[in-house]
């Protein structure tokens, strides 16, 4: 059985994401390795300066992997780190950077065995996209290849700083057959151990199915 899933809407690391404490707690971890990838071009180091501050306030410590681009994802510690960690933290960002850092390299292949062994992982708006396949291109809302954690769904991150008329293209676009789920900041649907979904934290969180709205019960298992 994999670990823990949590699908965060955005905002990482900031006043009501107060599930991250329960995600620790599942993690039994005493630190958290934390990718900032997806904000390679955005002062990745002032991202996980960010964490080390939230998470120090839960009572543990972060380790960064700075694997900001494909070199990155084929160092050996980098790949090592991952591989041996129980909580590993995805950061948002770019989707299109994160996905082509992280596709096909050992730093995945690392990631993926980690949460196959029971590790805690969690990515934040860009970083929960990339996990699902199809990917929402948040630039535009329409939808491209991502890493295929969990297939088929679809992750329509910070959805609630999304125009009504993003959103219906997205919709409409969307696949047959696939679901979509819209998570607003600051919360989280998380995928328990057994495949069953909830949601936590201070937003809302919705799901379509073929332009319908549906519930958390139509996401894979």
């Amino acid at each position: 059985m994999s670990g823990l899933l949590a699908l965060v809407g955005g905002a990482e690391w900031t006043t009501g994401c107060d599930f991250d404490a329960g995600l620790v707690e599942a993690s039994g971890a005493d630190e958290v390795v934390v990718l900032p990838t997806a904000a390679a071009y955005e002062h990745p180091d002032r991202v996980a300066a960010t964490a080390a501050s939230w998470f120090e306030a839960l009572g543990v410590k972060t380790r960064p992997v700075m694997a900001v681009d494909r070199r990155g994802a084929h160092d050996e510690a980098h790949v090592a780190t991952v591989r041996a960690a129980r909580f590993v933290y995805l950061s948002g960002g770019s989707p299109m950077h994160l996905r082509s850092v992280l596709v096909r390299s050992p730093l995945w292949d690392a990631l993926v065995d980690a949460w196959n062994g029971g590790a805690v992982l969690a990515g934040s708006g860009e970083g929960a996209g990339v996990l699902c396949d199809p990917q929402v291109d948040t630039r535009g809302g329409a939808f491209t290849l991502g890493l295929g954690l969990v297939s088929p769904m679809a992750v329509v991150p910070r959805l609630d700083t999304w125009t009504e008329e993003k959103l219906h293209r997205t919709l409409q676009l969307s696949p047959p057959g696939v679901p979509v789920v819209g998570i607003e900041q600051r919360t989280v649907v998380l995928r328990d151990p057994d495949g069953t979904w909830r949601s936590e934290g201070v937003g809302d969180v919705t799901v379509w199915l073929d332009g319908e709205e549906a519930t958390l019960a139509a996401l894979p298992s």
